[in-house]
């Protein structure tokens, strides 16, 4: 028997790859875009009570908030879309 247990320690992480230490995570998607939907009807809400908009105005509103939340997931997709570079 050797008196060195043996090493099992590994890097924690790849050289050039950022760390949450760095202040930077991975985004989850999918709560990113259902995020920034809620907040847009939320907006829409607080502008139909407020009296800014009337009810009328749902049919253009309404659309707003899934084409930010599409346009929000589509720019954070982008980065894993590019792939590594050497």
């Amino acid at each position: 028997m050797s008196d060195h247990p043996t090493d099992t320690t590994r890097p924690l992480a790849e050289p050039g790859r950022r760390r949450f230490a760095a202040g930077l995570h991975p985004i989850n998607i999918g709560h990113l875009v259902m995020g920034v939907a809620f907040l847009g009807m939320l907006v829409i809400w607080v502008l139909i009570e407020s009296g800014a908009a009337e009810s009328s105005d749902l049919r253009w509103l309404l659309p707003i908030p899934w084409v930010a939340a599409g346009a929000a997931g589509l720019v954070a997709t982008a980065p894993r879309l590019r792939g590594t570079r050497d």
